[in-house]
Formats: structure tokens, C-alpha cells, sequence
């Protein structure tokens, strides 16, 4: 399972929470990351999803099967870092 907590000292004001049952961040009251398995389920806006999902770097978030997240992609965790930060920067602007 992925390590959130040197991001939680990077941004003291960020949150750990439970998303779907799993581990995860928040900014303002907003999850940004989750962990499942050995991947780490980031948000970030819909065309960049599929942009990751396209050049194979990502895969679907489908907690229900057949009803893929269409703001959410999950990636593998050694992977992650620079997601974990995009997704935190695309909830801050939004």
C-alpha cells in the first residue's frame, strides 16, 4: 500500500481520509489520491484520463465494473508522484 505521509508533511494542511475503503488524501474537504493494491487512484480532469489511459500509463478506476470514473485513473505507485501532485494542483484551481 502506498506511503502518503511525505506528502502529508509536504502539505500540512491535506488530510489523510478513507475513500471507497481505501487510504487517501484531501485537500479542502476533497479527495485528490487513494491507494488500492499496489496502484494509487488519482483525479484529474477527464480529456487527461484519457490521455493516460490511451498511452497505456494508466488504467480505468472502475469500482463497479463497467462504470469507469471518468475523472479518475489509476496508475501504478512507483509511478505516482508527479500524478499524486497534478491531481492536488487540478483540485486547488478548481
Amino acid at each position: 500500500m502506498f506511503d502518503f505521509s511525505p506528502l502529508l508533511e509536504l502539505f500540512p494542511d491535506d488530510e489523510e481520509g478513507r475513500m471507497l475503503r481505501s487510504p487517501g488524501l484531501r485537500t479542502g474537504g476533497r479527495f485528490y489520491a487513494f491507494a488500492s493494491g499496489d496502484d494509487v487512484i488519482v483525479k484529474l480532469p477527464a480529456a487527461r484520463v484519457a490521455e493516460l489511459i490511451a498511452s497505456g500509463a494508466g488504467l480505468p478506476c472502475s469500482p463497479r465494473p463497467g462504470r469507469p470514473m471518468r475523472e479518475w485513473v489509476r496508475v501504478p505507485a512507483r509511478d505516482c508522484l508527479p500524478l499524486v501532485l497534478e491531481a492536488r494542483a487540478f483540485l486547488t484551481r478548481a
